[in-house]
């Protein structure tokens, strides 16, 4: 059985409010990661994923899961950062068939110096976004979840 009408166009006007502040938060990163420090929103957050990580590597599905890319996108992303030197792959010792990727130094330098820039355009964003009454309510639930981690 489905949803009723009433809540089905509910949880479709959430849906909206939810990809509306998603676009705005990612636009603004996105212009300010590309201008201060010449990476995307999306190389920024594999760099910051794999710097996170206790030995700074993942398997390329995780990576790719952790992400929220194809694993297509995220081959083709880390053959870009790698071209860069930011990345690099290499075979699991322990299991011939899964490919690790590593951030190398270079890497997390420069995820050390764009991460002040991200984390202050996100925390402008979500201001900015509060003052909006559409979005007020979901940036309150996101404020509301921060307080719980």
């Amino acid at each position: 059985m489905g949803l009723p009408d009433d809540a089905a166009e509910a949880r479709a006007a959430g849906w909206r409010t939810l990809a509306a502040l998603h676009a705005r938060i990612e636009d603004e990163l996105e212009r300010a990661l590309q201008k201060q420090h010449g990476l995307s929103v999306s190389e920024y957050s594999v760099l910051d994923m794999l710097a996170r990580q206790d030995d700074y590597h993942l398997r390329m599905n995780q990576l790719s899961n952790a992400v929220v890319l194809s694993q297509s996108a995220t081959t083709r992303l880390v053959n870009r950062l790698e071209d860069r030197k930011l990345l690099q792959r290499y075979l699991c010792p322990t299991d011939r068939r899964g490919i690790y990727t590593e951030v190398t130094q270079a890497g997390r330098d420069l995820r050390d110096q764009a991460q002040p820039t991200h984390d202050a355009v996100l925390t402008a964003a979500l201001e900015k976004a509060a003052g909006l009454p559409e979005l007020a309510p979901l940036v309150g639930a996101l404020d509301r979840l921060a307080m719980k981690v």
